[in-house]
């Protein structure tokens, strides 16, 4: 038997109906319909159920005959329906709210693969829709250190393009944090960021336990001659940020020259404090003697031998081929060793991180990733197939929907052992061997970064060796007499702290910042990933536009855990233009559609 409201939803649906199909009825089809509905309208309000179910169904039976829909009427009527909820849709997702799922792992430990967000899109504007621009926009709402989304429409990055609900062309969107507002200046040094805003005040360092590297790698975008002359690509131009920072080319005297384009920069070391950071993997003894290419090179004694790449400099320059296989002008970074003992080597592995990977038939790939064949693939027989990472020290396994389980500590993948460390820290982001120090492909560096901060040693975002070891004092000696010992044609330029842009007194160097730092454009902003080791952003394709920005992270409500909630970083204002805008007129949409519902499905419908 219908329910009463199932009875009245019927009579509301025929008599809208009748009321379109009526001229085309003859006589007696007007009057039984009529006198139909006006019979199951009675029955309705005597709330009288079993002779409104009667009802009902006969007027069921009767409209199948009289009422029925031709084929265009339904065609007309779906593709209406299919319209109003695409606009609709369109409406809600660019302007009012989105639902997100985090496709990498660019935004560990903020968001991890496989999470879920809900995304408010008027913290800061009024987005217009399926284009990069705004009916409102207020860049005093846009927080520093926060979370935003942005589309990457007519921005220089790979794969951009989709399509949304399958039909229509667009841009990805992107989440990432924004770190620099127009006119700041920024500088980098020991995993943070120091800078002065466009009027002049300090923007002192935040979220600690965040690293932030100011480069991918150290060339950068390397752009070169379409073809090569006599097999040589010169000049080339070096671009970080994707913006031109320097340019090196052969001399007719078959000399080396470099020149920097960023202003008022000196040498390539100073951009931005990039000689305060460098690039690092472990070796074994034989393997650093081998890379540092010297018969009689002595080291003192370690388990395992970090190599340490730091200091481009326009001068040391040479000709080699890069990975490309491009014989072309490259930049040489300065090398340095580091011996690591046991207790080095313990406290780095419970601080390891990797990218998030997967393990089939004892071979280990990137999660995400799909080679063509296992030629470059690691192989770790002793681990069970599975999707794993490592996140501070800790083993987890992937479960289903991104849940994930900390492995016990008897796991294979748990044992410490130097090889073992070696393998995960040398190709644990990339997982790809020919980042391996065994290669011959020496230009490939995994993303592994070392830096000093207030005298400690860091790796992986954790202090591995303390100003007071002894191993690392006499690395900085070394250093020092290697610095001394060198000439000025062909400078040594050490590996040591340099120190933060901080005054003696403990102000902000100011000066400094604005001779070195970077300086962000008008109306573009600077974004960058929680993981800088898996993490495209502003370092690679450059600032975003102001019109690309389309709002902000609120909330993970997927997976459960600890993560669960508003995710790391400064609160929105609750009462802001936008949102009152937005939210103010979403709910006058929904009072004038209740008060339309409600009017039109008041009885009676049918008059006596």
């Amino acid at each position: 038997m219908y329910s009463l409201r199932k009875s009245k939803h019927l009579l509301f649906q025929f008599a809208s109906r009748f009321k379109r199909k009526k001229r085309k009825l003859n006589a007696s089809q007007k009057d039984q319909l009529a006198g139909l509905l006006f019979s199951l309208q009675e029955a309705i309000e005597a709330k009288e159920r079993k002779r409104a179910d009667q009802l009902a169904k006969k007027l069921e039976q009767v409209a199948k005959l009289n009422l029925k829909k031709s084929r265009f009427q339904k065609i007309r009527d779906s593709l209406f329906a299919l319209g109003f909820a695409l606009l609709a849709a369109i409406a809600i997702r660019s302007m009012w709210f989105e639902f997100y799922e985090i496709p990498s792992g660019s935004m560990r430990p903020t968001f991890k693969e496989q999470d879920r967000l809900a995304v408010s899109k008027t913290d800061f504007g009024i987005n217009v829709p399926l284009q990069t621009a705004h009916f409102y926009f207020d860049p005093d709402l846009v927080k520093r250190n926060a979370t935003i989304i942005f589309t990457g429409a007519n921005m220089d990055i790979r794969d951009v393009n989709t399509r949304y609900f399958y039909l229509f062309p667009g841009k990805k969107q992107y989440v990432k944090r924004l770190i620099g507002k127009p006119g700041d200046q920024l500088y980098f040094y020991g995993g943070l960021i120091y800078g002065i805003d466009r009027k002049g005040q300090d923007l002192l360092p935040s979220l600690p336990e965040i690293e932030h590297i100011p480069f991918i790698r150290f060339e950068g975008k390397v752009v070169t001659p379409q073809f090569p002359l006599q097999g040589l690509y010169s000049p080339i131009v070096l671009e970080q940020m994707n913006e031109p920072v320097a340019k090196l080319y052969l001399l007719q005297s078959k000399q080396v020259k470099g020149e920097m384009v960023a202003p008022g920069i000196a040498d390539y070391g100073d951009l931005w404090g990039i000689k305060n950071f460098a690039q690092v993997r472990l070796l074994t003894k034989e393997q650093a003697k081998q890379a540092a290419n010297e018969d009689l090179f002595e080291l003192p004694e370690g388990e395992l031998y970090l190599e340490i790449k730091h200091n481009p400099s326009l001068h040391n320059l040479r000709l080699d081929r890069d990975f490309l296989n491009r014989y072309r002008p490259v930049l040489h970074p300065q090398t340095s060793f580091l011996p690591l003992n046991r207790n080095h080597l313990e406290t780095l592995f419970h601080n390891l991180y990797t990218a998030r990977f997967v393990i089939k038939n004892g071979f280990a790939l990137r999660a995400g990733s799909h080679p063509a064949n296992n030629l470059f693939l690691p192989h770790l027989s002793s681990i069970p197939d599975g999707t794993y990472e490592f996140y501070n020290g800790k083993a987890y396994r992937i479960l289903w929907q991104g849940i994930t389980k900390e492995l016990p500590k008897d796991h294979p993948l748990c044992q410490f052992d130097t090889r073992h460390l070696q393998l995960l820290f040398n190709l644990g982001i990339e997982w790809d061997t020919r980042f391996s120090p065994d290669t011959t492909q020496n230009s490939l560096l995994p993303a592994r970064y070392a830096y000093f901060r207030t005298g400690d040693f860091y790796l992986m975002g954790a202090p591995i060796l303390k100003q007071s070891d002894p191993v690392l004092t006499a690395f900085v000696t070394r250093e020092r007499r290697k610095a001394a010992g060198s000439t000025p044609s062909r400078p040594y330029l050490p590996f040591i702290d340099a120190g933060p842009p901080v005054k003696t007194d403990g102000t902000l160097d100011k000066e400094l910042i604005k001779k070195y730092g970077l300086l962000i454009p008008p109306t573009s902003y600077l974004v960058l990933g929680d993981n800088h080791a898996m993490s495209s952003d502003s370092r690679d394709f450059g600032f975003v536009p102001e019109e690309n920005l389309r709002g902000a992270p609120k909330f993970i409500f997927w997976p459960p855990g600890s993560r669960f909630g508003s995710p790391s970083q400064p609160g929105y204002p609750l009462f802001v233009t936008p949102r009152f805008i937005v939210w103010g007129a979403a709910l006058f949409a929904a009072l004038i559609w209740t008060l339309f519902r409600y009017r039109s499905r008041k009885l009676p419908l049918i008059p006596k």
